[in-house]
């Protein structure tokens, strides 16, 4: 069908998060004869979870390969220039980590209207189960989330792997607007809990709740009412919260899966963000990651004008890289986090807060000590041996 002297292309979308709005916009905008229809099975206004978060650097990606879009979405960011680890009452700012914030709905919502100014097509409300629904199309893109159904019919093809983490999380927002990222972690008689919480917009904040599999279980949340795991979470962390509530939003413990494809496309068929690999959100890149692959996938139509085949292969090749790392160290990221039973107890605060920013192996004394001179000397005072390293 793809006439290749015209150029023309006919692709559908499966799911209008931003990885896929984003390969929408940037498709429509290289030629916008492109024909782009997104499908989404929610309603226009529906989202779930709160806030999303990029670092600084994160950002940067966005402002090289598309100013305009980079424009017109800062000014809705929240902006902060540190992050704070707090070992039960001790917090520890850490220098050199800047950070921004927006709500899911709103980013969402930005940018369907900047992709709906394009001329690209959303169909919200339409739940896409199989391929035939889509009819007739050049290219289709599994943007559909980590539970996509185009994955996992076609696993063998993409030589997928699905890990399923032990730590259980629950997604939370609260009214209580915090002034920095801030991962804290308190030791309650039924171990640790950790909650990753940050400002989205001036008057709330996502505060999600994570915890090892042997407290979840101590705690009772097993069979604990959705009303009742509320207000144990409010009572855990009664010091940080401050009277404010903790909001639910279709909120329930889940546990993480890793996500791995060998191959990232079949016939006429690519998979994108979530649906291509999850990245556990303590890097909190996968909002990040899914529009570098949009980003990534564009590029390769554009050296291979329009050749699907090659273009979906030149995709993998450009992508697998810079994804390899930022994935891998994800999951060294989530290997710590099931250790916090172990870790709060054992370390001071300073210890604690200098193992966070290290756990990846990305981040060496050196690159503390250049981001955060004073924890890196607070670290040297109990670890002289550090002063030493390169």
């Amino acid at each position: 069908m793809h006439d290749e002297r015209e150029g023309l292309m006919k692709i559908k979308i499966i799911g209008a998060g931003p990885g896929g709005l984003y390969f929408a916009a940037l498709m429509k905008q290289h030629d916008p004869r492109h024909e782009i229809t997104v499908f989404e099975r929610n309603p226009r206004g529906a989202t779930f979870g709160f806030g999303v978060v990029f670092s600084d650097r994160a950002l940067e990606f966005l402002r090289a390969d598309d100013e305009t879009l980079y424009q017109y979405l800062t000014p809705h960011l929240e902006n902060w220039p540190e992050i704070t680890i707090a070992h039960n009452d001790t917090r520890v700012p850490v220098a050199g980590n800047g950070f921004t914030s927006i709500g899911r709905l709103e980013l969402l919502t930005l940018l369907y209207d900047y992709v709906e100014q394009l001329g690209v097509e959303i169909r919200f409300g339409t739940e896409i189960n199989n391929l035939e629904q889509l009819g007739e199309a050049d290219l289709i893109v599994g943007a559909n989330g980590a539970s996509s159904w185009i994955r996992s019919e076609n696993e063998a093809v993409f030589g997928t792997t699905v890990d399923w983490r032990p730590n259980k999380f629950i997604w939370y927002g609260t009214s209580k607007a915090f002034n920095s990222l801030t991962l804290t972690f308190r030791e309650t008689g039924a171990g640790v809990f950790c909650a990753h919480h940050y400002r989205y917009k001036p008057d709330m904040s996502t505060f999600l709740v994570e915890v090892e599999e042997a407290t979840w279980k101590r705690a009772g949340f097993e069979t604990m009412s959705p009303e009742d795991t509320v207000k144990y979470c409010e009572e855990v962390f009664a010091n940080e919260l401050e009277g404010h509530p903790i909001i639910s939003n279709h909120s329930y413990w889940r546990n993480f899966p890793v996500i791995w494809n060998e191959r990232w496309s079949k016939d006429n068929i690519v998979l994108l963000g979530d649906a291509l690999r999850t990245a556990h959100f303590s890097i909190g890149s996968g909002t990040r990651l899914a529009m570098e692959d949009s980003v990534a996938l564009f590029k390769a139509f554009k050296e291979t004008r329009g050749d699907i085949p090659a273009a979906l292969q030149r995709f993998q090749e450009l992508r697998l890289p810079p994804m390899e790392k930022i994935w891998t160290a994800a999951n060294t990221s989530i290997a710590w986090y099931e250790k916090m039973d172990e870790l709060v107890p054992s370390l001071t605060p300073v210890e604690f807060a200098y193992s966070y920013m290290t756990r990846t192996g990305r981040v060496d004394h050196a690159e503390i000590r250049k981001r955060d001179p004073g924890l890196a000397a607070a670290y040297e005072q109990l670890h002289p041996e550090a002063a030493t390293q390169e």
